[in-house]
């Protein structure tokens, strides 16, 4: 047992970066994504016994802090506390920083947030470089419907940028 704790130490280490991307996309507050955190990491461990290595890593790990993510938003959504997500996203503050680049970051995980969740994960797999054929794979698509939709979605957020009145130079 200590020994598959230390794997899943390293492998989480390895690979946290993806996480906190996929906590930046479904959750703009920051409490709420240390809960997404650590939810996603507590189910990983639990379903860490059925990676079976037929996959990278990293793919079984994405799709399982995906479903664990997509899971802790619904939720989120019907607890009675919480707003509805368009209703968040016009109230939110703005990340404490002064540089354009942190400005446009913030402003692009808020764009993301009003995708849908097939268009968010496109978006995610693409950021991280992922090739067509694992998109495709991951997602359950062809590869040319990847690129279909993946234009889609670019052009998407272009659009919801523009409609937060500001423009990418």
């Amino acid at each position: 047992m200590e020994n598959n704790e230390a794997r899943f130490i390293q492998l989480i280490e390895e690979h946290k970066a993806m996480l906190f991307k996929i906590c930046r996309i479904y959750q703009d507050d920051e409490a709420d994504r240390d809960d997404l955190m650590q939810e996603m990491i507590l189910q990983l461990w639990v379903a860490f016994g059925s990676f079976q290595g037929k996959s990278k890593f990293s793919t079984w790990m994405y799709r399982v802090a995906l479903n664990t993510a997509i899971l802790f938003f619904r939720k989120q959504k019907r607890r009675p506390d919480s707003e509805q997500l368009p209703d968040k996203l016009d109230h939110l503050q703005a990340e404490a920083t002064d540089t354009e680049k942190d400005e446009q970051l913030t402003l692009f995980y808020k764009a993301i947030q009003r995708l849908n969740k097939v268009e968010k994960a496109l978006i995610f797999l693409y950021m991280e470089d992922q090739p067509y054929e694992d998109i495709a794979l991951n997602l359950g698509i062809s590869q040319i419907n990847v690129r279909v939709r993946l234009n889609r979605t670019k052009n998407k957020l272009k659009e919801i940028v523009k409609s937060m009145n500001y423009e990418y130079r």
